[in-house]
């Protein structure tokens, strides 16, 4: 088996790269193969909803006050060609109603401010969000959508890697669509030991425990409900909760086994 350590000039930042090309142009071939739809046409008469999400996240890190609120603008488009989804934006290599493969970039990672930490955590360095682009593939079945997701830090603050496997339901009833979803949430050691290991250097500085993490499997459900108020304007709201594993909770800088965020919106539809 061969393995990322037998190859030390070569790094995982530049393999994904590499994969991600390749898979680019593999799509392109396979968009025309006979394993695929044609894909939808362009929709032109795609709505654009425009508006304002108050983001209440709680945060796993041991914190003065675990709640932060955030206040940040909300797009959504879909045209079955490009598409905008709150923090995500993407283009659709494959899209024939059943299959859709995409590519993306949206905002990714944590961020811990020593100035808000409790006690000797104050001495540590800032971790900040970053952004990530990756490749998507979700298929549609009878009992609802199933999604896999891989993408790579493109700021380089963590230098890691992410992906989800995630099951999607869709529910509507009237003006009320709820969208379920459950599922995993991989991050690589890169992502971990940024986001929440202590170097020795730290630990030396603040008495801090130094602590190196590995990768890790983060379970999390996830729902979002959308309102149809009329014609113009919408509600949006979201619930997600995802479990803290062992490989992040050991971590000197957590203090909880839960992270999660609550979101409510106003939107306007163009």
């Amino acid at each position: 088996m061969l393995k990322l350590a037998a190859l030390p000039n070569i790094s995982t930042r530049t393999m994904f790269s590499a994969f991600t090309a390749t898979a680019l142009f593999s799509v392109a071939s396979l968009s025309n193969a006979a394993l695929f739809n044609d894909n939808l046409p362009t929709d032109k008469d795609a709505e654009l909803s425009v508006g304002v999400n108050v983001m209440a996240v709680k945060s796993a890190y041991d914190l003065e006050d675990s709640t932060e609120v955030r206040v940040l603008p909300g797009v959504f488009y879909d045209n079955n060609r490009i598409y905008a989804r709150g923090a995500q934006a993407g283009a659709y290599l494959i899209n024939d109603g059943v299959n859709q493969l995409s590519a993306y970039a949206q905002l990714a990672g944590n961020s811990f401010d020593p100035d808000d930490a409790n006690g000797a955590l104050q001495g540590l360095d800032e971790r900040k969000l970053s952004a990530e682009a990756g490749i998507s593939y979700q298929r549609r079945t009878p009992i609802g959508a199933f999604r896999g997701q891989f993408a790579t830090d493109v700021l380089d603050e963590s230098g890691g890697n992410t992906g989800r496997l995630t099951y999607l339901a869709k529910i509507t009833r009237n003006k009320l669509t709820v969208y379920p979803s459950i599922g995993f949430e991989y991050h690589d050691a890169a992502y971990n030991e940024y986001y929440y290991g202590v170097s020795e250097e730290e630990s030396a500085e603040t008495g801090v425990a130094a602590y190196k993490s590995n990768s890790s499997l983060n379970p999390y459900i996830n729902i979002s409900a959308n309102y149809d108020f009329n014609e113009r304007w919408a509600g949006f709201a979201n619930q997600s909760v995802s479990y803290v594993p062992n490989e992040q909770y050991d971590s000197p800088m957590v203090d909880s086994r839960t992270e999660a965020a609550t979101t409510l919106g106003l939107l306007y539809k163009f």
